[in-house]
């Protein structure tokens, strides 16, 4: 409902978005902290595992989910919260010169798989990002990513979908809400930072 000059949400309006919006997000996070927590651990181990061999975590997906996975890939580059040595991660998104080359000569379904099978090598790690769990490009790169034994974590929505059943990692926010998912994927990625970083500060 717009308030007296047409512009917008009136006050009572905009304060109950703002207060349904935290209160949706906090239930969500309630929930997932509630699942099981081992497809988190397992993914720490096999992250831990590439970095531990000096191989490389390459993260993907659309939009929001590119977002996540850029901020994901510069804290373990950069650092989380520890001091630690540099550790080699890199979003797939975030070279717009590759994304619409091979989105121009393959089609945008290929846009991540080309690049896992250009730069992946065996014992690297993919983590595919998916609200949806239907994102066609992120399913076809984990896909790759497993012909070339490079283990395949996905984070995703929903039921999960193509994307889920395509990794062998698979990490679910029960939800259908794009904006709610994506709030709790940052929370899990943070996660995944503070207990790889963990490990490998105290290794020093």
């Amino acid at each position: 409902m717009a308030d007296g000059d047409g512009r917008g949400p009136g006050d009572a309006d905009a304060r109950h978005i703002i207060a349904r919006t935290f209160a949706e997000t906090i239930r969500l996070h309630e929930k997932v902290a509630a699942l099981d927590p081992e497809p988190i651990l397992a993914a720490v181990e096999l992250i831990l595992g590439a970095f531990g061999r000096g191989a490389k975590v390459f993260a993907f997906g659309n939009g929001g989910s590119a977002a996540d996975a850029q901020h994901f890939a510069a804290e373990f580059v950069g650092r989380y919260l520890r001091e630690r040595r540099g550790l080699a991660a890199v979003a797939l998104s975030s070279d717009p010169s590759a994304v619409t080359a091979i989105g121009n000569d393959y089609g945008f379904d290929r846009v991540f798989a080309r690049q896992v099978e250009a730069h992946g090598r065996t014992g690297d790690v993919a983590v595919g990002i998916s609200t949806s769990g239907r994102s066609a490009n992120v399913v076809a790169a984990l896909e790759s990513a497993r012909r070339l034994g490079i283990a395949a974590i996905a984070l995703t929505g929903g039921d999960g979908g193509p994307v889920g059943r395509a990794a062998e990692v698979h990490i679910n926010v029960p939800h259908e809400s794009t904006p709610r998912v994506q709030e709790v994927h940052r929370t899990l990625l943070h996660v995944i930072c503070d207990l790889v970083e963990a490990r490998v500060a105290n290794a020093l």
